[in-house]
């Protein structure tokens, strides 16, 4: 089976190659390299330096061969996407339109598809968050987000086109770019190694569920296999940012305070994923916070 990793140089994506290789199948490789890195790309993978919304996408890449599209490049900064709304727009939804375009006229079997647990839902209205949760994004990203959900479920009614919906929580781990926007845990750690206070923005007491992105690319390979479905990716464990610099201090035996600024528009509160649905489809998260950290750091130092 060929499947092709759109995002295959970047964080998730990368480990998601990796996995796939592991595991025997064919991979190629679309990044256009703003966020992704050379040095992620798995030597045994096929790579297309390309944009996904290039409307000659298929003059790059044989969809014919295609049997599944893992669909993970995306625009994820929440900020810039507040700030920038048609730039958002344009990557999210035109990007995955135009992905969906060639998987309908090259007969792609299955899209799986990235979507954002932390900022499709909202505000929730429950805690944890399932995925009959409404979904009231707010910010542009989560938006672009959930819109690319629906073109892909619309898809799916027109053409037969097979999808699943992967709706992660925070992901975190080796490869996450402690200088991108996203990423608050090798942000800290980034700081920290580097002699300076870790920022926290707000009070601290904002929650989120973070999960190993290793754990989140098993997600994927399991998802080949799952049909038509929406599914939360996360540990089900609420943690705040408080909590969160305590066990990266802790782990870096690092004695000094963290610098409180404004907190950012568009960020929810308090938000933790319910993952029975994944559970009952037979994944789980299997690496816990103060392992997975233990892990970016040791990858940090080398």
């Amino acid at each position: 089976m060929k499947v092709l990793v759109t995002g295959g140089a970047g964080f998730i994506g990368s480990h998601i190659v990796d996995e796939l290789i592991k595991n025997g199948y064919e991979v190629v490789i679309l990044d256009n390299l703003i966020t992704g890195n050379r040095k992620n790309i798995n030597p045994k993978a096929e790579f297309v330096e390309g944009d996904i919304t290039n409307k000659n996408l298929d003059e790059k890449i044989n969809f014919h061969d295609i049997d599944v599209v893992i669909h993970q490049a995306a625009q994820i900064n929440v900020r810039k996407s507040v700030e920038n709304p048609i730039y958002d727009g344009d990557v999210n939804v035109l990007g995955t339109l135009n992905i969906l375009e060639n998987t309908r006229k090259y007969n792609v079997k299955k899209i799986i598809y990235a979507s954002s647990g932390g900022a499709v839902y909202g505000e929730p209205e429950y805690l944890p968050v399932d995925e009959n949760h409404p979904v009231v994004p707010l910010s542009p990203y989560g938006l672009s987000k959930y819109c690319g959900e629906e073109y892909i479920k619309l898809y799916n009614r027109l053409y037969g086109i097979e999808y699943c919906i992967l709706r992660y929580s925070n992901v975190y781990g080796e490869r996450q770019d402690p200088r991108g926007e996203a990423g608050v845990i090798s942000i800290f750690i980034d700081r920290i190694l580097n002699n300076k206070n870790p920022i926290i923005f707000g009070d601290g007491n904002q929650t989120r569920d973070f999960v190993y992105v290793r754990d989140v690319a098993k997600a994927n390979l399991m998802a080949l296999n799952w049909k038509n479905e929406v599914v939360n990716i996360g540990t089900g464990k609420e943690t705040s940012v408080n909590e969160l610099f305590k066990i990266i201090a802790n782990e870096l035996n690092y004695k000094d305070k963290a610098i409180y600024d404004d907190p950012r528009e568009g960020e929810v509160r308090r938000i933790y994923l319910d993952i029975k649905k994944a559970e009952m489809l037979g994944w789980k998260p299997e690496v816990d916070l103060k392992e997975g950290i233990k892990r970016v750091v040791n990858w940090m130092r080398t």
